[in-house]
């Protein structure tokens, strides 16, 4: 069976910022964890591109609305390979074979008598491309998240009879396994509690998007063609456009990660489509929280937005990988703190990590012949470090499946400081210059290296790229595959050449804001 994983498909109005970044990296992590688990995993990420508020954006840079999405779409695709992002697909909503998708399953939807004639009146923000509720003042009225001006619409449009599936929805959020984390289920529930209200799903006057079948005028609202980009990725294989091909290829999605602000478009109104289309359902929406920078939330009024590429640029792979895995619980809102994340860096992976592969494989060079010690009587899975290895793997192996990103970073970090623990407790160094300690020594250089062998394997999905730096310092292949094999005790082989060690992170040194 086919792990389907997706990120949202990230809105071309603007060039990808860190949120965007910071859920294509989580779901990186995952997608990696799972194909360690020799699953067939089908990664998807891509780009919406339609609405008014893309097209407004380009007639204000002069330019047409296709040439502004290449534009953007280019930059995403760009910076995902610069993150050495693993994903399978990457589907753009103006590909024409989108358009041949979202047209047969609004068909489908239309059969099953889902869509009607309605008149939408009301205030609507481009920028969210919805309708708001009536605002608090009347005489300026300005939408609550992006603080423009609301504008006033009164037209015919195409409705998706939603309230026909107040029932289903309502089974259906109150199942534990299906939204998560568990701070938003009330959210949804509540929602869901007040009323299903049948939803617009065309647009009058609007050029930019795909036009309705038989509906002279009327392009599909953003929303309907964009959570259609999930099924077009999966068909995105070369062969025919039908819908009946998606079980075989891939759906439901086993999971979709998007960012709390559109959980209710993921958790109440996909489903009721899909319902409509006779399609199953994706297994689970894990809706995140936001990222904010020293207490303020980002924005480019105040100036503190946080560029990814020139975090990149700065700060590397590894060290941001590991801040916005390792410091923030996937789920709720994260503070982006510089000195927090500077201190996390050094200290856990300049230092405790990449120190002790440094020391410890000095020393064995210098005393066995620049190669793994040899083993004796007190390195086996009975000693503390083994035993704490056993821990750490079962911690691990149970938190990535549920993007408990944080709790699996902290188990591995803390088998590392376990490993600095035993070296300094047991004093090679001192001990090597008394007579018949050789053996003893080499035990304990063995099993710290062995632990850091295991931080390594265990890294690989976190931070695929420090990972393979500390297994190349043990004359080691990246791990690929066999993830099991090689998380078994005792992997790695006395007298295996050691290279001359050279440091594995490099420590940050930052002296000027990011």
């Amino acid at each position: 069976m086919t792990y389907t994983l997706t990120t949202p498909l990230y809105y071309v109005n603007d060039r990808p910022h860190l949120g965007s970044t910071y859920t294509t990296i989580a779901c990186d992590a995952l997608a990696r964890f799972q194909r360690l688990q020799q699953d067939s995993v089908l990664f998807i990420t891509g780009v919406d591109e339609h609405g008014q508020k893309i097209q407004r954006t380009a007639e204000a840079a002069g330019v047409s609305p296709q040439i502004h999405c290449d534009r953007i779409s280019d930059s995403y695709r760009d910076l995902w390979r610069r993150w050495d992002i693993s994903q399978d697909r990457f589907i753009r909503t103006t590909n024409p074979r989108h358009r041949q998708l979202v047209e047969q399953f609004y068909l489908r939807v239309k059969a099953s008598g889902d869509v009607v004639s309605g008149r939408q009146t009301g205030w609507y923000c481009v920028a969210c491309e919805e309708y708001k509720d009536e605002p608090d003042d009347a005489d300026s009225p300005t939408c609550p998240i992006h603080q423009r001006e609301l504008e006033w619409r009164d037209e015919e449009n195409l409705f998706f009879r939603l309230s026909r599936y107040q029932e289903a929805i309502e089974t259906l959020v109150a199942r534990d396994d299906f939204i998560a984390p568990a701070s938003r289920r009330q959210e949804i529930r509540n929602f869901v509690a007040q009323g299903l209200r049948d939803f617009s799903i065309s647009r009058a006057n609007v050029a930019w998007g795909l036009p309705v079948p038989e509906q002279s005028g009327h392009t599909f609202y953003v929303w309907f063609d964009a959570l259609l980009g999930y099924l077009s990725a999966l068909l995105d294989d070369g062969g025919e456009i039908e819908l009946s091909r998606l079980e075989s290829n891939g759906w439901p999605a086993s999971i979709h990660v998007i960012g709390k602000d559109i959980l209710r478009f993921h958790a109440v109104y996909w489903p009721a489509m899909l319902m409509s289309a006779g399609l199953p359902l994706p297994k689970r929406v894990f809706g995140h929280g936001f990222l904010t920078r020293e207490g303020q939330k980002m924005g480019k009024s105040l100036g503190n937005v946080l560029d990814p590429e020139r975090l990149l640029d700065r700060c590397g792979v590894d060290a941001v990988r590991w801040y916005l895995l390792r410091d923030i619980q996937f789920g709720d809102d994260g503070d982006f703190q510089q000195q927090r994340f500077i201190d996390l860096v050094n200290n856990d992976l300049a230092n405790t990590i990449g120190n002790l592969l440094n020391r410890t494989s000095s020393m064995a060079r210098k005393w066995f012949n620049d190669a793994v010690p040899p083993r004796h009587g007190n390195s086996g899975e009975k000693h503390p470090l083994a035993i704490q290895a056993t821990k750490t793997i079962h911690i691990v192996m149970g938190a990535l499946p549920e993007l408990a990103f944080k709790q699996a970073a902290e188990a591995i970090l803390q088998l590392a400081i376990a490993a600095n623990g035993h070296l300094n407790d047991t004093a090679p160094w001192s001990r090597m210059k008394q007579p018949g300690q050789e053996s003893s020594v080499a035990d304990d250089l063995y099993v710290v290296l062995e632990a850091a062998r295991i931080v390594a394997v265990l890294l690989t999905p976190l931070l695929p790229d420090l990972s393979e730096r500390i297994l190349n310092q043990l004359s080691l292949a990246p791990v690929s595959d066999q993830w099991d094999e090689q998380l078994c005790w005792g992997g790695l082989r006395p007298g295996t050449p050691l290279p001359k060690p050279s440091p594995v992170m490099q420590r940050l040194e930052l002296d000027e804001p990011l």
